[in-house]
């Protein structure tokens, strides 16, 4: 099953809730559907301003998104992420 490529609105990304983000509080890398998980992957270590703390729930949250979107990580931790 291909992805369909959607760059999310402001509109619909001011709907979201706070849960749909990795970094929930920063509302920084939705995580809505396969290609947003993939998306969060690649941008997560250019989060600025964000303890690790704020990181290891992030990527949590990273972590269940992919599962339920079908996304497979090759890494066990955010630590693992190439700077």
């Amino acid at each position: 099953m291909a992805d369909e490529s959607h760059s999310l609105s402001t509109a619909e990304r001011n709907d979201l809730g706070d849960e749909s983000f990795a970094f929930e509080e920063q509302r920084k890398l939705p995580l809505t559907d396969a290609e947003h998980v993939r998306n969060a992957v690649a941008r997560f270590n250019q989060v600025e301003g964000v303890s690790d703390k704020d990181r290891d729930g992030a990527w949590k949250r990273l972590q269940s998104a992919a599962k339920r979107h079908g996304v497979e990580l090759g890494e066990k931790s955010w630590r693992e992420l190439k700077v």
